[in-house]
């Protein structure tokens, strides 16, 4: 969601409003919206700033517009404060989500990357899974996925800790071993287990991307030549101001078209 200028801030007060009806089921899934001069009455704006507002819930997945119809909230409008994080399997799967193979799941010391992007202390305990994401048959891309350590999300997201510690019972608590893609391993990446477990939580994230070349272990692993273009994406999704996950995802050509939103 972009939106410029001086009217920014009364645009997304409005936009937030409307999305909170959504959601708290004043104007339920499947629901036709009252006419502009109606809503706008109804909510004391102006028309020109629900109309924008409406163009940008729209944009974002929550409403539809039907000829002869109106505007009508979607079947399945994007979650309450996290309308453009998506785990990679369903961003890149086109519609259908790529199956995610596990293929580590282990508890490690801080890397170069965690200490700059979750800011942990050096003997740090931080969940890492390491999986395959794959459509058709095809590898489609590689993560490596990284939590902050338990006692920081207990503190800041209690929901996403619990739910690390109920789909990864191999890699829970202080000194666990090593777990390798076996029977038990869910089949869903990190950041998925971190939106099932957000509902009341508001979640904001950034991300880098960058060209370069698989190399030979991740071209192994994908089963692609070392010297493979690939895309590098580096993800870091906070609650607050807390980073509470970092992910890198490396795509190389011929995967699925990715998605890029940029705002403003």
């Amino acid at each position: 969601m972009a939106v410029s200028g001086q009217r920014r801030r009364p645009v997304v007060a409005l936009y937030e409003r409307i999305a909170d009806a959504v959601h708290d089921g004043t104007y339920p899934p499947g629901s036709t919206l009252p006419s502009e001069p109606k809503l706008a009455a109804e909510l004391g704006v102006s028309r020109p700033a629900l109309r924008e507002a409406l163009l940008l819930l729209q944009e974002d997945g929550v409403l539809t517009v039907r000829r002869g119809v109106g505007r009508t909230v979607n079947d399945r409008p994007p979650r309450r404060g996290f309308e453009q994080i998506q785990p990679l399997e369903e961003l890149i799967g086109a519609g259908e989500p790529l199956r995610v193979r596990a293929l580590l799941r282990t508890v490690e010391e801080p890397t170069d990357f965690t200490t700059q992007h979750l800011l942990a202390p050096a003997r740090a305990e931080l969940r890492f899974w390491e999986s395959v994401l794959a459509g058709e048959g095809t590898a489609a891309a590689l993560s490596h996925e990284w939590a902050a350590a338990d006692d920081v999300l207990d503190r800041v997201h209690p929901e996403f800790a619990r739910a690390l510690r109920a789909t990864d019972p191999a890699a829970s608590g202080k000194g666990a071993g090593t777990a390798r893609s076996g029977g038990t391993a869910p089949a869903a990446s990190m950041l998925a287990v971190l939106v099932a477990a957000s509902r009341e939580t508001a979640l904001s994230a950034h991300s880098g991307i960058t060209a370069t070349l698989l190399g030979r272990r991740r071209g192994d692993q994908l089963g692609r030549p070392a010297d493979t273009p690939a895309v590098l994406v580096t993800q870091v999704v906070r609650v607050g101001e807390t980073p509470i996950l970092a992910a890198k995802h490396m795509l190389p050509t011929g995967a699925p078209a990715l998605p890029v939103l940029q705002s403003h």
